[in-house]
């Protein structure tokens, strides 16, 4: 049995995704729950870092002006895609982690790196580093009846604790069709309990999180985990 995917994160990522579970065989339905745009922010001194941290791509999309300002301080991306776009804006990136926010910021210590500035979105992993909040993701209006009855049968990919809470509200009850596969144990958690299955992928990265929901659409059956 073959189940759908659902990608629900907000744009451009939900397209990317998409594309990649579409490049996989996966059979996709793209609502994003989420829409991401910049926010006011104040920019430091860059003299006191000796890094960017970048956790996701839409702090170099959404940080506007300021950027230009800390382009000069080299940059530790949390995964593949943060780094492109961060090369893409002419940032020189120093290390790319792919295992989350701990493992990069371990990586960027071994390179010599221990005093970067945190550029984030206003839900996000705490670093422990100084950080400036440059976007923000505001809801998208979504009919709860109709948001379940698209998710009815399929597997809904959860990018965020965000992500995981507003389909634990839209889908308060009658789980038990519905699938989640999530980026990380924590994420999955988040969603609650009552659905079908509920996975967690084994690094938090689109990539590993698009592989778990294609094997698992592919080879859907009673098994619940």
């Amino acid at each position: 049995m073959t189940r759908g995917l659902l990608v629900v994160r907000p744009e451009p990522g939900n397209a990317r995704t998409a594309a990649r579970l579409r490049g996989d065989g996966g059979e996709v339905l793209a609502w994003p729950l989420f829409a991401a745009a910049p926010v006011a922010w104040d920019v430091p001194d860059p003299a006191g870092f000796d890094a960017l941290l970048l956790t996701s791509a839409n702090a170099v999309r959404l940080a506007g002006a300021g950027l230009a300002r800390l382009g000069a301080l080299p940059v530790i991306a949390v995964g593949s895609e943060t780094a492109a776009v961060a090369e893409a804006a002419g940032l020189h990136v120093a290390t790319v982690g792919t295992g989350g926010v701990a493992e990069a910021l371990a990586a960027a210590r071994a390179a010599g790196l221990a005093r970067p500035l945190h550029l984030a979105g206003r839900e996000h992993v705490d670093s422990g580093h100084p950080t400036r909040i440059v976007y923000a993701s505001a809801d998208v209006a979504a009919d709860a009846a109709a948001f379940a009855a698209a998710a009815d049968g399929r597997i809904v990919l959860l990018h965020s604790v965000r992500a995981a809470e507003r389909l634990a509200a839209l889908v308060p009850q009658d789980r038990r069709t519905i699938e989640i596969a999530a980026l990380s144990i924590k994420v999955r958690d988040a969603a609650g309990t009552g659905w079908r299955a509920a996975l967690a992928a084994a690094e938090p990265t689109d990539t590993a999180l698009c592989a778990l929901a294609i094997d698992r659409a592919a080879g859907a059956g009673d098994k619940r985990s």
